[in-house]
């Protein structure tokens, strides 16, 4: 019958499907379950892929946007320091993870099969970790003088302009780009984390990893307090766009609070009008909706100042959840949402700076862990304490830094860590761990490129005398130690990017060369001119990211590094 007929039709198109879904694993509909070692490569996969986009960035900041200033600059339209200053150590930056980090990892990616692993690569990171250090700390002062250039210099502002506008910006200022390097060494901790979970215990690259994990994530904290700020100078960017790009508020000093929809009403009638709100720790923005195809754009109809504002709640027959905002500068009577969202903004807007007013104590018996490294309590060796400033439940740990309160007549409290670096502005201090300067010179000595006494002296410090190893594992970095067996070097300067400047100054001792680079300047005096001349030579290599060669025995059988120590310790003794 033609159903019969019907029936068999279909069970051979049954079939033919289940034959095709079998023999084409990648259309089965099924799930599988990814075993370990295709989620570790997955991990390394990420890390690859994110370093390419990340190696993309540094390359428009420093080929692109410093490139185009700095020839800008050439030509006598604004100081070339300007542009050094707000580029910092880009340069060098980008050089380490162009030419070493991103090919080692697509080398390994290559041949991930034979060996799987990423710890090793990492490690190789580690040393360089200074140079964040140094753009870190230079950035604040790198978007300011991108600010004042960018109003005094139309040139200057055009040229930033004219970039912004390529398809290789995606749309986003180059304020924006200059925040990714800030926020990349935290990046590289969260993939560490997660590869080492899915880490079997007795792998090969675990101990490896786990020391990278150890020295990275030291380098994530002491950027924490810099990529707060980041966070909020994105914040504060965003608004300055949806604003028009007129108002000035991208300053370090400002701090995005809170923003939303609310309704104005009207003093001569009882219309309300829709209105937008952004707050920062120093004034209220008070703003229209206008009509854009762009995302949310906003006129600023005023700035009132936090100095003085009161804010009270009021009430009004015809319209609910009403409050209104006074200050110097206007008063406005304001509707809400809801209950919830009237409260918010009366809550955050008549909050007392953190330390002026004494904190609502959370209850001991309200938690079961600290609430800021969420360490459960215990009777004996994690007991609960309070910080004074915001009045959590806290750890020993969490609680072991101290700071004046306004509200205790400027008394010395102990406050939490986040605290502490809200009111003080600085990181708090680490517990002792070992770092990448905890390295013994002697463990470097006997294999290194160049090693030996140097008097040192950075900018306008004292002169020192040191001694000085460039390591064979690790040529692009300066090693200083204060002898020859410490156990830990009194610094490390990462190479890459640097100049190497052979023009003694009037005051500098016999045999004298510096390395700089921006605002770093590291000068040197070797105990003869014959050992400049050699430290001329590696170093010269080793900032362009070249290899130096580990020298070979001279005609007595004695290596460089062997006759420097013996010239050295000879002029030591006597």
């Amino acid at each position: 019958s033609s159903e019969c007929r019907c029936v068999q039709g279909l069970n051979k198109k049954m079939i033919r499907a289940k034959h095709i879904i079998t023999n084409n694993p990648v259309k089965q509909l099924t799930h599988y379950n990814e075993t370990n070692e295709q989620k570790l490569f997955k991990i390394a996969n990420e890390l690859l892929k994110t370093e390419k986009a990340y190696v993309a960035r540094l390359h428009l900041l420093d080929q692109v946007f410093s490139a185009k200033l700095m020839e800008e600059a050439g030509k006598g339209t604004f100081p070339v320091e300007v542009v050094k200053n707000i580029f910092s150590n880009i340069s060098s930056v980008h050089t380490f993870h162009s030419q070493f980090l991103l090919p080692d990892l697509e080398r390994r990616m290559g041949e991930w099969e034979s060996t799987p692993r990423i710890g090793d690569i990492l490690l190789k990171l580690t040393p360089f970790l200074k140079m964040y250090a140094e753009y870190v700390k230079n950035f604040d002062q790198a978007m300011e003088l991108l600010k004042q250039w960018s109003d005094r210099s139309p040139q200057f502002k055009s040229i930033i302009q004219e970039i912004q506008c390529q398809e290789v910006c995606g749309s986003l200022t180059l304020q924006h780009h200059m925040l990714e390097p800030v926020q990349r060494v935290p990046r590289y901790e969260m993939l560490l984390k997660d590869y080492l979970k899915k880490l079997p215990p007795d792998h090969l690259d675990r101990r490896d990893a786990e020391k990278s994990l150890e020295i990275i994530a030291t380098a994530a904290t002491h950027s924490n307090s810099a990529i707060r700020k980041s966070d909020n100078l994105k914040k504060l960017l965003e608004i300055y766009e949806m604003l028009g790009e007129e108002e000035d508020i991208v300053n370090a000093s400002n701090e995005f609070i809170k923003e939303g929809h609310i309704l104005k009403l009207a003093a001569r009638n009882t219309s309300a009008m829709e209105r937008y709100l952004f707050l920062l720790n120093n004034m209220l923005l008070y703003c229209v909706p206008k009509f854009s195809l762009g995302g949310p754009k906003y006129t600023l109809r005023t700035r009132i100042g936090m100095d003085g504002m009161k804010v009270l709640e009021t009430s009004n027959e015809d319209y609910p959840h009403t409050f209104q905002v006074s200050g110097k500068e206007r008063m406005l009577e304001l509707q809400a949402s809801s209950e919830q969202d009237k409260a918010g903004w009366i809550k955050v807007i008549s909050t007392d700076p953190l330390g002026k007013r004494a904190p609502r104590w959370i209850r001991d018996n309200e938690v079961t862990m600290c609430m800021k490294c969420k360490e459960s309590f215990n009777a004996l060796t994690r007991r609960r304490h309070h910080c004074r400033a915001c009045g959590y439940v806290v750890c020993w740990k969490c609680s072991d830094n101290k700071v004046a309160l306004q509200y205790d007549n400027n008394k010395v409290n102990k406050v939490c860590r986040d605290c502490f670096s809200i009111l003080t502005g600085e990181e708090p201090a680490e517990g002792k761990k070992k770092g990448i300067l905890e390295i013994g010179a002697g463990q470097f000595t006997g294999s290194s490129i160049m090693c030996g006494f140097l008097q040192y002296s950075e900018k306008t410090k004292p002169w020192q005398k040191v001694w000085g190893v460039l390591p064979e594992k690790e040529c692009l970095v300066l090693y200083l130690y204060g002898a020859p067996q410490d156990v830990k070097a009194q610094c490390t300067i990462p190479l890459l990017g640097y100049c190497v400047e052979d023009s003694p100054r009037p005051t500098d001792p016999p045999a004298s060369f510096r390395l700089s680079q921006s605002k770093s300047v590291h000068s040197f005096a070797a105990e003869s001119e014959e050992l400049k001349q050699r430290w001329l030579r590696v170093m010269r290599l080793a900032v362009t990211g070249e290899m130096p060669e580990r020298p070979s025995s001279d005609g007595n059988g004695t290596s460089m590094d062997d006759s420097i120590t013996q010239e050295s310790t000879g002029n030591e003794s006597s």
